[in-house]
């Protein structure tokens, strides 16, 4: 009995459950024919509006078309007031401010230049005096040697320094003030290198005031002397001549102040990176080599020239054909005839007599070391802060160049390198000095110490 009543029970529970499916599946039906339903729809709708934005997209081509074939008929040109695009404004505050206290610029030079042409020549000229007479000569060259050194110390040395500390010259003012330092320096030595030993052999002092001339005219000195004098003075090529000096001197300062100041300005806010530093000593190469020709132009050819012309001077050889150089020791020959001779005549030729014309190398590595410095002093006092990249680049790729690039390169293809150098020089020249020069404005020093003073400060300013 119980097993039947079992057999019923699973026969009920297998109809309920085929109901159960049947109603199921009815519902599936139903929702699948729904969702079948909406998306036929949405279909045909997408369908309508694709086909109705092509047909719009149609009517507004066409009505474009239109409305620019007239728009071209009738078209017309509309005047108002608006300035040009490229500007050409020069704020000239900064170039008041470089060239400021001009005043104590020209009295100093006036000390400078009174000082080189009385002094040297009458200290020279009692020494003449007094050294065939006395009875110690040693000793009377070392007195008046002596007090024309601590003369020549005292104010072609301590007081252009004294100048531009003590009155806190700005920049263009003190590279005048100690550019003429060293150009009184040498004029004065030269001076006194070329007439002491005349003076030693009793010769009459005037006599080194004239070119050396040959046994033919040396009864008439003053005949071989106006054979290097011009005739007359051209006014009108003075004139000309610093008329360009002018021009180079505001060009220069226009590329420095579109150039160079809006990417240095904050540079040294910005976080430091290789990529920033090299992308801005591209940047900086093109306003560098301007700057390099407008300086070697300036001064070289229209300063000199120009005073040259006033004095009447004829040798105007001043520089030689630099941009032809193939290589950097025909370059450094070149570049500044005035300075080079200098050089040789009365450094370089002088030391190696004295080594008895050996050490050729070192002597020529000293007259680097000295040209070196003194470039270096000129910026840092000019500057005010000390960051020897001049030096390196004359003491260390001036000297390496000088013996790798040599006279034996002749092929036009060094001249190319010559100019590349010069290219990526001054534009790592430009860009090192005008980032220290905006670090020191950032980020000044709270307390003066040594390595806080010669410690570039672009390395760590990041204000």
């Amino acid at each position: 009995m119980s097993n039947d009543n079992c057999i019923n029970g699973l026969i009920e529970w297998k109809r309920h459950m085929e109901g159960v499916k049947a109603e199921l599946v009815e519902e599936m039906s139903c929702h699948l024919k729904d969702l079948l339903d909406k998306a036929v729809a949405e279909a045909i709708r997408s369908n309508k509006r694709d086909q109705a934005s092509v047909l719009s997209s149609k009517k507004d081509h066409v009505n474009n078309n239109k409305r620019h074939q007239g728009s071209i008929s009738e078209k017309q040109k509309v005047f108002m007031h608006r300035a040009s695009l490229l500007k050409l404004f020069l704020d000239l505050d900064l170039l008041f401010y470089t060239f400021g206290q001009l005043s104590t610029v020209v009295w100093s030079w006036l000390c400078l230049f009174m000082y080189t042409l009385l002094v040297p020549y009458r200290a020279l000229h009692v020494l003449g005096s007094m050294y065939s007479e006395s009875s110690h000569p040693l000793l009377l060259s070392g007195l008046v040697g002596g007090q024309l050194l601590v003369c020549q110390i005292s104010v072609l040395g301590v007081l252009p320094i004294y100048v531009v500390t003590q009155y806190k010259l700005p920049p263009a003012s003190s590279f005048i003030v100690i550019l003429e330092q060293v150009r009184f320096l040498m004029k004065s030595y030269s001076f006194l290198r070329e007439c002491t030993p005349l003076v030693l052999r009793k010769e009459k002092l005037w006599t080194c005031f004239f070119p050396p001339i040959s046994q033919r005219y040396k009864a008439n000195a003053k005949h071989s002397f106006c054979l290097f004098r011009t005739p007359c003075i051209k006014w009108n090529f003075v004139a000309k001549n610093f008329a360009q000096f002018l021009g180079c001197l505001f060009f220069g300062y226009y590329l420095l102040f579109t150039l160079c100041i809006p990417v240095f300005t904050n540079m040294s806010k910005q976080p430091f990176s290789t990529k920033t530093l090299v992308l801005s000593i591209f940047h900086a190469t093109l306003p560098g080599t301007f700057v390099l020709l407008l300086s070697f132009f300036a001064f070289l050819h229209c300063w000199l020239n120009a005073f040259a012309e006033m004095l009447r001077f004829a040798d105007r050889m001043f520089y030689k054909d630099w941009w032809n150089s193939t290589s950097f020791s025909n370059y450094y020959r070149t570049w500044n005839v005035v300075v080079h001779d200098w050089l040789y005549y009365y450094v370089y030729r002088d030391l190696l007599s004295l080594c008895k014309q050996w050490y050729r190398a070192g002597v020529m590595l000293t007259v680097f070391l000295i040209s070196a410095s003194v470039h270096e002093y000129v910026f840092t006092l000019s500057l005010r802060y000390f960051y020897p990249v001049m030096f390196c680049f004359f003491a260390i790729f001036g000297v390496l160049f000088n013996f790798m690039i040599n006279d034996k390169r002749k092929s036009p293809v060094w001249n190319v390198m010559v100019w590349t150098f010069l290219f990526i020089g001054q534009g790592i020249q430009l860009c090192l000095y005008c980032q220290e020069w905006y670090a020191h404005i950032h980020c000044p020093l709270t307390e003066k110490t040594f390595w806080g003073l010669v410690t570039p400060r672009s390395w760590s300013c990041r204000s």
